[in-house]
C-alpha cells in the first residue's frame, strides 16, 4: 500500500428516493438495503481497505450522522471523520478533504467517491483504482470512472470520450451530460462512447486545489483562506465558518465540466448508484416470477416483477399486483408502481407540506 494514497468517502446525503425505507435520520448509506448483511457505508470502507492504508481512509459526513458512523465503522480512527455543517453537495465537501490532505501531505493523491454505491466485483474495482492512481500520480489529470452502460437509463450522467486512448484504459473527456431524457440516452448507447458517470474521482490533492482556484475561485478562497487551521484544533471553528459562506454545487459542475484535462476509464466492476427502488430490484435475487423479496414471512400469489421490503417479523400475503414497489416500515406503508419511482422525491415533498417532518 502506498502511503501517499487516501480517500475520501462521502455520506452526508439523505437517499430520499429510497422513502420510507432511508429516513432523514437514518439514510441509505447506513441500511442494509439489499439483505446483505452488511450496510452499504460498511461495504464501501471494507473495499478501501483492501488497497488503501486504513489511517488514509476518511469518511466525510454531515454531524448528526457521526454517531452512526462511529457506530457502524468500527476501527475508524475518530479524527478520520470529518463533520460537515451543512450539506452542500460534493464540491465543498471534495475541497474541505483536499485542503486538509494538502496540509497534511502534498505528495496525496486523493480518491473520492459516495458511500452509498453497489460494486459486486471488488476485484476489478480495485484494478480499475489503481490505474486511475497511477494515472494522475505522473500527470495533471483529473479522473473519472465511466461506467460501460447496459441500457438506455435516464437517471444518470453519461460521459462521452475520445476513441483514442490517453494511456492504456483512459480516454480524454468530450462533454458531459446529466440524465437525459429516454431517446437521448437510446443515442448515446447506440453510440458506442458515452459512459454512466460512476461519481468516482481520482487525482492529485495539489491538482484538484488548482482546479478550483482556476474554476470556482470563490469557493477555493474560503477554503484557503482557513487552511492553515486544518489538522489543528481550529479545523472544526475554521469549518463552521467557511459552509454557511459556500455554495451549493456538485464537483462535476464546479469544475469537472470546465477544466480542459480531465479523463475517464471504461470500467466494469458490477457497479449501481442504488439511487432508486428499481435499481434495488435490479440487484436483489428473484423469485420465477420475477419478485425481489427482502422479509422472512412474505407470501406472493399471482404477482410479477415486484419489489418487496418489509419488516421479518411481520406477514405480508401479496395478491395480483405487477410491477409494483411495497416497502413497509414501522409507521409508513408505500406501495407505488415501479414506472413511477422517480416521483418518489415528489411524494416525499408532499408529505412534508401535509404530515411535516415526522414521516420523514
Amino acid at each position: 500500500m502506498n502511503k501517499h494514497h487516501y480517500v475520501a468517502i462521502m455520506a452526508g446525503g439523505i437517499g430520499s428516493r429510497f422513502w420510507p425505507m432511508s429516513r432523514t435520520a437514518h439514510p441509505k448509506q447506513f441500511l442494509d438495503i439489499l439483505g446483505t448483511g452488511k450496510t452499504l457505508i460498511q461495504q464501501t470502507y471494507s473495499r478501501y481497505t483492501k488497497f488503501i492504508p486504513k489511517e488514509n481512509i476518511y469518511i466525510v459526513t454531515t454531524e448528526e450522522y457521526v454517531p452512526l458512523v462511529k457506530k457502524q465503522i468500527h476501527d475508524i480512527p475518530a479524527e478520520n471523520i470529518l463533520a460537515e455543517p451543512s450539506r452542500k453537495n460534493t464540491a465543498p465537501c471534495i475541497a474541505y478533504m483536499a485542503f486538509k490532505l494538502m496540509q497534511k501531505d502534498p505528495k496525496a493523491l486523493m480518491i473520492a467517491a459516495p458511500a452509498d454505491h453497489l460494486i459486486t466485483e471488488t476485484d476489478e474495482f480495485i484494478k480499475t483504482a489503481k490505474t486511475a492512481l497511477g494515472f494522475v500520480d505522473h500527470i495533471n489529470a483529473l479522473v473519472t470512472i465511466g461506467i460501460k452502460p447496459n441500457h438506455p437509463n435516464t437517471g444518470y450522467g453519461y460521459i462521452q470520450h475520445e476513441q483514442g486512448e490517453a494511456a492504456p484504459g483512459v480516454h480524454e473527456v468530450k462533454t458531459f451530460t446529466e440524465k437525459p431524457n429516454r431517446e437521448l440516452a437510446e443515442t448515446f448507447l447506440a453510440s458506442g462512447d458515452f459512459l454512466w458517470n460512476a461519481g468516482i474521482f481520482t487525482w492529485k490533492v495539489k491538482n484538484i486545489i488548482t482546479a478550483f482556484e482556476k474554476h470556482e475561485p470563490e469557493l477555493y478562497e474560503l477554503f484557503a483562506a482557513e487552511k492553515e487551521k486544518f489538522n489543528t484544533a481550529g479545523e472544526k471553528e475554521a469549518v463552521e465558518n467557511i459552509y454557511p459562506q459556500c455554495t451549493n454545487i456538485s464537483i462535476d459542475i464546479a469544475v469537472l465540466e470546465k477544466a480542459d484535462n480531465v479523463y475517464v476509464i471504461p470500467a466494469s466492476f458490477g457497479w449501481s448508484d442504488l439511487g432508486t427502488w428499481n435499481s434495488a430490484w435490479d440487484n436483489m435475487e428473484k423469485d420465477y416470477f420475477g419478485n425481489a423479496v427482502n422479509g422472512k414471512h412474505v407470501m406472493v400469489v399471482d404477482a410479477n416483477n415486484c419489489m418487496v421490503h418489509v419488516p421479518d417479523n411481520k406477514l405480508v400475503l401479496l395478491q395480483g399486483l405487477k410491477d409494483y414497489i411495497i416497502v413497509d416500515t414501522k409507521d409508513v406503508l408505500l406501495i407505488c408502481k415501479k414506472d413511477k419511482e422517480q416521483e418518489i422525491k415528489e411524494y416525499v415533498a408532499e408529505v412534508k407540506r401535509n404530515m411535516g417532518d415526522k414521516y420523514l
